[in-house]
């Protein structure tokens, strides 16, 4: 194993253990290669592959500090693995549409269960901004990633959030050109509608039964396509 990758090990101990907190400033360089007994190319090797890593913030002319762990750090990670299976073998999009499919007949029915009034007026005020973004197909498939996205946030389960949003990142930014846009955004604006009605009165079977026909409709607006 390499100097710098003992390094990072030893970093990596001392955030999961919590000798290192978010928000604490990282030591000096000075210091770690004093406390490792290892030269600075290692200690700046180990820094900047925990900078890649999310668990800490490099800053230029400051002190680098120790970030907050969250989900969506843990699942960015993936990301570019993700991009280049989904780009490599189209297929797997038929797959993400699946999963996509079961998260969000959870993931309704869960937020059905806890919607609070304020919650449905989020996104009554997320579809108006979709409906506002009509003609643009680039900026309604960010609203409508939006309106998801705050959906699987009443759920209270940071997981279920930052899961929604990476998927529904890969499969409308990444994969547009796979979307045919076939002039149903108001179709999917009043399926929307629907959708927070369920909600609002606490409905999970009827909030269940609208996201399957909603996303029973939107996977037929994709179609497997050589990868870009």
């Amino acid at each position: 194993m390499k100097l710098s990758d003992q390094v990072f090990e030893r970093l990596r101990e001392l955030v999961a253990s919590g000798e290192l907190a978010a928000g604490d400033v990282v030591p000096s360089e000075r210091v770690l290669m004093e406390r490792f007994g290892v030269g600075r190319p290692a200690v700046r090797e180990a820094l900047q592959a925990m900078q890649s890593k999310g668990l800490i913030t490099i800053t230029h002319g400051g002190r680098s500090r120790v970030n907050a762990l969250t989900a969506g750090i843990a699942f960015s990670q993936v990301d570019d693995i993700a991009k280049l299976l989904l780009s490599s073998e189209p297929s797997n999009v038929d797959h993400l549409k699946q999963v996509r499919h079961l998260l969000e007949l959870g993931t309704v029915r869960i937020a059905a269960q806890k919607c609070r009034a304020a919650d449905a007026d989020d996104l009554v005020a997320l579809i108006d901004k979709q409906r506002a973004n009509l003609g643009s197909a680039e900026a309604f498939m960010k609203s409508d990633i939006a309106f998801h996205t705050r959906l699987a946030l009443i759920t209270g389960n940071p997981l279920i959030h930052s899961i929604t949003e990476m998927m529904l990142t890969w499969l409308f930014e990444y994969h547009s050109s796979l979307l045919l846009w076939s002039g149903q955004e108001q179709k999917t604006l009043d399926e929307h509608v629907a959708i927070v009605n369920f909600l609002r009165a606490n409905d999970d079977e009827g909030a269940v039964r609208a996201m399957d026909d909603h996303l029973n409709r939107a996977n037929s607006r994709f179609t497997s396509s050589p990868a870009r």
